[in-house]
């Protein structure tokens, strides 16, 4: 038995199922770890979501912000833009079973000495009020006034976390850090949204959101995506798997169980 974590695949469904013929996953015996994005301004977003859906007690996802965002539109509380692909999945027929099954999803996961987010955590946040402040958010999305938080979740401030803030505020700032963050203010650290450039060149003023001072245990790997310009990124205690694969670029998975890294090339493009 193995477990792989897979980034954004972003309705890339060619070259997802070439990934998992490569690592020759097996889901009977193995189990997939997804850090969110699974679906949007990829050209198989309904292929995509039906497969994960159809051997779900072998996958862990975490939603991501497309994830949300498609929740929203199919809700009617959001916008479909242009550039979404995800019309597919809202006239597919089986559409009431898969928008249930994902909207009761997690927007982070902990098991042992992995955890798994879509874009990141606050310096501040453990990984016990991470679960914790999680939980108050998946409560809401798998309630009856889920579509009140998905009409409330379009923002960018509040920029920082504070346990004072309540009501949408709050939950806004949850949602953000959790799908949305890539670069936090050096002095601040508060989010900015506005920059979504490589690691390289991340304005002075700013840093990555995981290069901030944090008390989190280094014996938990952290698995994320979100950050495509990043590509793959690995240190002491992080794993960054969006590789651009809605951009042309590869799609990744990596091992948890031997730490090995594992690419297909795009065939969606």
């Amino acid at each position: 038995m193995a477990t792989y974590a897979i980034g954004d695949i972003q309705g890339c469904a060619k070259t997802f199922l070439a990934l998992l013929e490569t690592i020759e996953f097996k889901p009977k015996e193995d189990q997939l770890w997804l850090a969110g994005d699974l679906v949007n301004r990829g050209p198989g977003s309904l292929t995509v979501l039906r497969y994960i859906y159809s051997i779900k007690e072998s996958v862990q996802i975490v939603l991501g912000n497309h994830d949300l965002h498609l929740l929203a539109v199919a809700g009617g509380v959001g916008t479909l833009r242009d550039d979404d692909t995800i019309l597919d999945i809202l006239n597919a027929p089986d559409r009431q079973e898969l928008l249930e099954w994902l909207r009761q999803q997690p927007v982070f996961f902990k098991d042992g000495n992995h955890a798994m987010v879509h874009a990141g955590l606050l310096p501040g946040w453990s990984f016990n009020s991470a679960k914790g402040l999680s939980l108050e958010l998946e409560a809401i999305l798998r309630s009856d006034t889920y579509k009140e938080l998905l009409a409330n979740m379009r923002g960018s401030k509040p920029k920082h976390w504070s346990e004072e803030l309540t009501g949408w505020e709050r939950y806004r700032v949850l949602l953000n850090a959790f799908t949305r963050m890539r670069v936090c203010d050096k002095k601040t650290g508060g989010m900015d949204f506005s920059y979504k450039g490589p690691y390289e060149t991340i304005p002075d003023a700013s840093t990555a959101w995981f290069d901030l001072p944090t008390e989190r245990p280094l014996d938990v790997t952290l698995i994320c995506g979100h950050w495509s310009a990043l590509g793959v990124y690995i240190k002491a205690n992080l794993v960054c798997l969006d590789s651009g694969c809605i951009w042309g670029g590869p799609l990744t998975a990596y091992c948890l169980d031997t730490k090995k890294i594992v690419q297909a090339p795009n065939q969606d493009k």
